[in-house]
């Protein structure tokens, strides 16, 4: 919520977090499968990157997966700076350039 224009919803029965109208993170609380996730937009070829080093932390989420989306599992161990990193990440994939620029 530190981030310039964001906001949170309910988007599919899961909490969600916007900038602007459009959605960057996505809680997944156990609604597709048995396990607590955060579903998250990237960059082109991080969803790959992290699944092929850590599969035990790291999947590809249904419905957003072939968009490039990461999963990160919450039951796991966490490195939370890490999952801040990524929040941030995917908050920059999905905000304008103007939206950004407030970051500067």
């Amino acid at each position: 919520m530190a981030l310039p224009e964001t906001s949170e919803k309910q988007s599919h029965g899961e909490a969600s977090w916007f900038v602007g109208k459009r959605a960057f993170v996505t809680s997944a609380d156990r609604h597709h499968d048995d396990r607590r996730a955060v579903w998250l937009a990237a960059q082109a070829g991080a969803q790959e990157v992290l699944v092929a080093s850590d599969p035990d932390r790291f999947f590809r989420p249904p419905f957003v997966g072939h968009r490039g989306w990461i999963g990160v599992y919450l039951d796991v161990t966490v490195d939370w700076d890490e999952l801040a990193a990524l929040v941030r990440d995917a908050w920059a994939t999905v905000a304008t350039d103007r939206i950004r620029s407030k970051l500067a």
